[in-house]
């Protein structure tokens, strides 16, 4: 879209998500925003007391931010000591940035946008290089945008592994590069720990195709991952389409 920061849930999302947490042991949202983002939209889902005590996990910037059921956010601790450096890069980045790109600094990352101005992406691309040369920073690519993150080894794999320990059964839905280290890691516990996976991609025309060759489920967008969601949750008699 092309405004990231005020995206919404699709109607119907949060109450999927909560009749989700209710049918398993594990339902997290895991997202390239900030976790406050996803604390303001989806805070109400979380559960009292610990995080690990049920509800909806809220876990953003790509594993970097979990947020706690009353609203704190945890950002890890490789994650912490870049900050400065992703300041310096959003710093950098605002100083010459085309009119159209969005510079967005979303706590332990930087995203850049170029959505409102589709010419500028070899601006970007270039401006980021040298970003990344000065800071040591990392460049990963999405939907007309590349995010700058500490060079650690945190992704939505790292996160998938971790919350489906002891899980005989694993689901996730994605729809952009980032989601990739989740899709291959449903593969890793399908090899090697003998776990029931199915990775789900919610595509439309600006999904790189890599997305859906490696999943064994495409739906169409957003739409279509509200509905494998409510048929999982047992709240769409059609099922998902």
């Amino acid at each position: 879209m092309d405004d990231p920061p005020s995206a919404r849930p699709l109607d119907g999302v949060a109450a999927a998500l909560e009749h989700l947490s209710r049918r398993f042991a594990t339902v997290a949202v895991v997202s390239g925003r900030p976790a406050s983002f996803l604390w303001d939209r989806l805070g109400h889902l979380t559960a009292d007391g610990t995080d690990d005590a049920g509800g909806v996990r809220l876990i953003g910037l790509y594993g970097m931010e979990w947020v706690g059921p009353d609203g704190t956010v945890r950002i890890d601790d490789e994650a912490a000591p870049w900050l400065p450096a992703v300041q310096d890069a959003a710093d950098r980045l605002r100083i010459d940035a085309p009119d159209g790109i969005l510079v967005e600094q979303k706590g332990a990352a930087v995203a850049v946008h170029w959505r409102r101005a589709p010419a500028a992406g070899t601006w970007v691309q270039q401006r980021v290089a040298e970003v990344v040369d000065s800071t040591g920073l990392a460049a990963h690519p999405g939907r007309l945008s590349i995010d700058l993150r500490p060079p650690i080894t945190i992704d939505k794999g790292t996160v998938l592994r971790r919350l489906s320990d002891g899980c005989r059964a694993v689901c996730f839905l994605g729809d952009d590069i980032g989601d990739l280290p989740a899709f291959a890691e449903l593969g890793r516990l399908r090899a090697v720990s003998g776990v029931a996976t199915v990775g789900v991609a919610a595509v439309d025309a600006e999904t790189p195709p890599e997305v859906a060759a490696v999943a064994d489920l495409v739906v169409s967008g957003p739409g279509g991952a509200l509905a494998v969601l409510q048929f999982l949750a047992g709240d769409d008699p059609g099922g998902a389409s």
